[in-house]
């Protein structure tokens, strides 16, 4: 093998680890863009402390809330799939709901009528932890989809 060929073979090979070493690093960033075999559904906006005081109240508790977004084309039906808070350890079950493409919907705290835009927890306490928490989100296979945290972990 001549000289030229061995430093082409050595460059192409440095470039090839350069690369493959880079890309863990680089995927890490992307928390909320989902793989290619992985669902589009994922958790977008959090408010876990509602604004105001925190009285207890109908309006208090659905001023709390997260957002789970289809960020795909096609339309993904949610029944029977949930949404848990770690630290309190409270579930939030979707009935029969199906997410269009590039729709997204709330999932309030407090009591009030589902609509295809907003549904409701019909709780009477607090389900997020202001300070630091993790919604977790499960297909109806019981599989994790996406979690958000927030606060010191």
């Amino acid at each position: 093998m001549s000289r030229s060929a061995r430093l082409a073979a050595v460059a192409l090979g440095s470039a090839a680890l350069t690369l493959t070493a880079a890309l863990p690093a680089a995927a890490t960033g992307a928390h909320h863009l989902p793989a290619p075999h992985r669902s589009p559904i994922v958790i977008g906006a959090v408010q876990a402390d509602s604004p105001g005081r925190d009285d207890g109240s109908n309006r208090s508790l659905n001023a709390e809330w997260v957002t789970v977004k289809n960020t795909g084309l096609r339309p993904v039906n949610l029944k029977n799939w949930t949404l848990t808070s770690k630290s309190t350890h409270k579930t939030y079950r979707f009935h029969s709901l199906r997410l269009n493409g590039r729709q997204e919907v709330r999932v309030h705290t407090g009591h009030g009528r589902d609509t295809w835009r907003d549904v409701y927890q019909d709780r009477r306490t607090y389900v997020w932890d202001n300070r630091r928490d993790t919604a977790t989100l499960r297909n109806d296979h019981h599989r994790i989809i996406d979690t958000k945290h927030w606060g010191r972990h």
